[in-house]
């Protein structure tokens, strides 16, 4: 756990990662704006976040993990001005904005949880944390840090010196590239909206100190995280495109309320693109996540297995720009059918009277390539060298007489770090051998059977094939089998 280093943002270099309580840590994510489907720059990011909350947790921490979900404030020229995502949204669809955050929410979940992403330990939304937001306002024009101006209140961007460290902005450069006009309320440009007034047609509205209104954008994440994490926690992640202005202020305003450090590590993925350009749903050049997984758009030709989509993801630094194609798709599809075959020979395999593997060495290898700021490519290339020859040595029959402690340490490690473990279904597509062809040839006969009621059939050829060891799980998704 010593020998852990992350590229820290704040300070623009790699840092050894000191956990403020000995084997805790606190780690808060940027969640979704839930007014549209999560696409391939949110897997990006959270996929490269579930590595390190796995990760941390394979080095023996506790962790916390916090991802929020914002279902109010955030609005279209993501700063001050504009209309809010959700309700612009729920007029486009004729809703009201509670559905549109409850189907969003529901569908971000849904792929999140086919890429493998494991669930965030707590998902607060915005709007469940309106109070902890006002008492966070109140305390900042309490220290003189924000005021209030026609029921609307700004931080006060003059009265923290140290404000733009973490993009490195200075406020004359904001004054100076400033690209949307000054609300006419505002004292300076550069400052930033912690309670917005609402109008009489703005549905997402709550009583405050200073009015009917609504958050700031900013200011919820800081209310969250420090209700569940407090004030100074370890880790603060999301994308680069929220370095400014949106974690650049929650410093501000968190900093300014507590007088303390805020967060202590800065992460930052990097984007997608597609030929070059950003993928954003804003840009217009999108792919849903359900797209890929069904295939069901011009961009495509074909669905994509979400484990694809997950090590395709993988085979890039987090803090590398991840450039989309379906040539680079398939690339990864080849290389994670070749990985689970191999985990899936050496998994099956029994002790033997080769000689012994060095599971050791390779342990030592994987988790140097992740402790330096969680390299998964690097990680991932490891695995492929090094599995290539023990499968070597098991087709030779030579398989290593310690081949359990390495099926130990992939099960930890391909399966519970990196989240690439073959599944049933999975693998019996890649193997395309005839055993698994047969199984679910006999499979279709038995669900044949049952829907005609012939149950008498159909549990005969569960048996019969249980007697064989193999085993059938039926599921809302189908029958899934499993070899032993």
């Amino acid at each position: 756990m010593d020998h852990l280093h992350i590229y820290n943002t704040l300070s623009r270099r790699k840092e050894q990662f000191k956990p403020i309580n000995d084997n805790f840590v606190g780690i808060y994510v940027c969640g979704p704006t839930v007014y549209g489907d999560p696409h391939l720059g949110h897997a990006k990011s959270y996929v490269s976040f579930d590595v390190v909350v796995r990760y941390l947790r394979y080095l023996g921490y506790k962790v916390r993990y916090i991802q929020n979900i914002t279902d109010v404030g955030h609005l279209t020229d993501d700063a001050d001005q504009g209309e809010d995502k959700l309700e612009k949204q729920a007029a486009i669809e004729k809703l009201e904005p509670m559905e549109i955050a409850e189907k969003y929410t529901y569908n971000y979940f849904r792929d999140m949880d086919k890429l493998g992403v494991k669930r965030p330990d707590i998902s607060p939304r915005a709007t469940g944390h309106i109070i902890e937001q006002i008492e966070m306002v109140k305390k900042l024009i309490e220290k003189g840090h924000a005021y209030e101006t026609n029921g609307n209140v700004y931080f006060d961007v003059s009265s923290d010196k140290e404000y733009g460290k973490l993009s490195g902005r200075s406020v004359e450069d904001q004054e100076s590239g400033t690209r949307i006009e000054t609300a006419g309320d505002k004292r300076s440009p550069e400052d930033f909206a912690l309670w917005k007034k609402a109008d009489d047609g703005h549905l997402m509205k709550w009583p405050s100190p200073w009015g009917m209104g609504y958050p700031g954008w900013h200011v919820e994440c800081s209310a969250m995280a420090t209700k569940y994490l407090g004030p100074h926690f370890d880790i603060h992640g999301g994308g680069m495109d929220n370095q400014f202005p949106h974690h650049e202020c929650e410093i501000a305003q968190s900093e300014c309320a507590f007088d303390q450090p805020f967060a202590s590590y800065w992460m930052h993925n990097n984007m997608v693109t597609l030929e070059g350009q950003k993928m954003g749903k804003s840009l217009g050049n999108a792919i849903s996540l359900d797209q890929f997984f069904s295939g069901e758009h011009d961009l495509l030709s074909r669905a994509w297995d979400p484990q694809v989509i997950r090590f395709f993801l993988l085979q890039s630094h987090y803090r590398s720009t991840t450039d989309f194609s379906e040539e680079a798709l398939a690339g990864a599809e080849s290389g994670l059918n070749n990985l689970q075959e191999i985990l899936q020979l050496i998994d099956n395999a029994e002790n033997g009277s080769g000689a012994p593997y060095p599971v050791d060495q390779l342990k030592n290898s994987l988790e140097e390539k992740l402790n330096d700021d969680f390299n998964t490519a690097q990680s991932i290339a490891v695995l492929f060298e090094e599995l290539k020859k023990i499968r070597k040595q098991i087709n030779s029959g030579s398989t290593p007489e310690n081949i359990a402690d390495m099926q130990e340490l992939l099960r930890a490690f391909a399966d519970g770090v990196l989240g690439l473990w073959p599944r049933i279904e999975a693998a019996t597509e890649n193997k395309k051998d005839k055993t698994g062809q047969l199984v679910e040839l006999l499979i279709e006969f038995r669900n044949e059977a049952r829907s005609n009621k012939n149950f008498d059939l159909a549990d005969a050829i569960r048996d019969r094939l249980n007697a064989m060891g193999i085993e059938l799980m039926d599921n809302p998704e189908g029958t899934d089998f499993k070899i032993s």
